[in-house]
């Protein structure tokens, strides 16, 4: 009588282990699911089982993703039909997502590949191993969540009372014995920073002299105004701990005093435009040292004070020095002329010929096609208004060249390189809001 044929089974044993903790040992927690999984195999070695040659190993990988370099690999193998039968300890070990384990199991059943736990015998090719596989795994997935729910709780209460519970410190701090520290090199920068924001109330004037200054991020990335606003708003710098929303007192060390705090955070509040509306009178004249009158005299900004309002105007050093009626503009209204030459410029960035000639003066010094000159200067134009009077000064002595007032109105000479640097300005983020 002759013995029936038993047809090889190739197995593919699959390991894992959540926390990288104790991988670095002589023999880990793989080590150990790999000898009872070939040790299984091997008690079926009359059925045809035989290990393959292949490691599908994952150390300090969550069973919650499938994104897994050994499993991909073992999935991949099971494509190509390299493998009858994935065998591990726990089936845990394999997904302890249900939604997950059920694409495993419908790539299991296309290539027609059996699953088998070493530690929960049953067949998934019956429909009483479904069932039981899907009952453990839903046990699996429960405790996934219970433990998730555990570490979030456990987190809540340690900000609670102030801890750090790690990632990446405040610039000023730096982490020791799991604390958070005050790094004086830096910390003096963070308190400059606030100190100067106090002085100036403008995001992007502060960036860029940031910027002047050297200061960079701990990665020596460039500090930008959004970094900036992060600083500016971390509660950490006045000793805080914060969690979901809410502050508590924290175990460190402050570095920015109360006050300063809050001061800073009352110009915070304003919006941009109630901010510049606050600062322009103390913002130097906009056409200082640009506006000349029809006999080539120089314009001098001048104010006066009626009823408590202030007015502003220009006046012509030829009237200054001979009196009314020397010149026939003797005086302008700032606010009118400034108005004027500020739509004059608008208008320069909407127009596709004056992109044209900033594109050819800027290419000389950068690389900058014309398609990104016109793109700068186009979005300069929405955003003007949010800009801070000061900055609306510097974009004008870089733009104008020279304007001229005469009875038959005004004449906006512009400096092309002007034109050429604001588009690189413009490309690299160093203008913005005014916020």
């Amino acid at each position: 009588m002759t013995k029936p044929v038993v047809r090889k089974q190739r197995c593919a044993i699959y390991t894992r282990k959540s926390s990288e903790e104790g991988l670095e040992q002589e023999f880990n927690s793989l080590h150990a699911q790999r000898e009872a999984c070939e040790a299984f195999i091997a008690s079926q070695r009359s059925e045809g089982w035989v290990p393959v040659r292949d490691q599908y190993d994952d150390g300090g990988i969550s069973g919650g993703t499938l994104k897994r370099p050994g499993l991909q690999r073992l999935l991949e193998d099971i494509e190509d039909r390299l493998v009858d039968v994935v065998v591990v300890y726990k089936i845990d070990r394999l997904s302890r997502s249900l939604a997950d384990f059920a694409k495993l199991v419908e790539v299991f059943d296309r290539n027609g590949v059996t699953f088998v736990s070493v530690t929960q015998s049953f067949n998934t090719t019956t429909s009483m191993g479904r069932l039981t596989l899907n009952i453990l795994l839903s046990f699996a997935q429960f405790e996934r969540e219970v433990t998730a729910e555990r570490i979030r709780d456990k987190v809540a209460a340690s900000r609670k009372k102030g801890m750090w519970m790690g990632g990446v410190p405040p610039y000023g701090y730096r982490v020791e014995n799991r604390k958070l520290v005050v790094d004086e090199e830096t910390a003096a920068h963070v308190r400059w920073i606030f100190a100067r924001f106090l002085e100036i109330g403008s995001g992007t004037e502060l960036a860029r002299e940031v910027a002047k200054r050297g200061i960079r991020t701990p990665r020596g990335n460039r500090i930008d105004k959004k970094y900036l606003y992060r600083m500016l708003s971390n509660r950490a710098y006045i000793g805080e701990a914060v969690h979901k929303g809410e502050s508590y007192p924290g175990e460190h060390d402050a570095i920015i005093d109360r006050e300063t705090w809050e001061r800073v955070h009352a110009i915070l509040q304003e919006s941009p435009r109630k901010r510049a509306a606050r600062t322009r009178a103390e913002t130097p004249a906009l056409l200082k040292g640009l506006l000349f009158g029809p006999d080539g005299a120089a314009f001098s900004p001048t104010h006066t004070r009626k009823g408590g309002k202030l007015y502003r105007y220009y006046v012509s050093q030829t009237v200054l020095k001979h009196g009314a009626g020397s010149c026939p503009v003797g005086r302008v209204p700032a606010g009118e002329i400034e108005a004027a030459v500020i739509d004059r410029l608008r208008a320069v960035f909407r127009q596709p010929e004056i992109v044209a000639g900033t594109w050819k003066a800027a290419r000389a010094h950068a690389d900058i096609t014309e398609v990104d000159a016109r793109a700068a200067l186009q979005q300069l134009d929405p955003l003007w208004d949010e800009l801070f009077p000061a900055e609306q000064a510097r974009i004008v002595a870089l733009l104008v060249e020279r304007v001229d007032v005469g009875t038959q109105g005004l004449n906006v000479r512009l400096r092309v390189d002007g034109l050429g640097s604001l588009a690189r300005e413009m490309l690299t983020g160093g203008i913005g809001e005014a916020a």
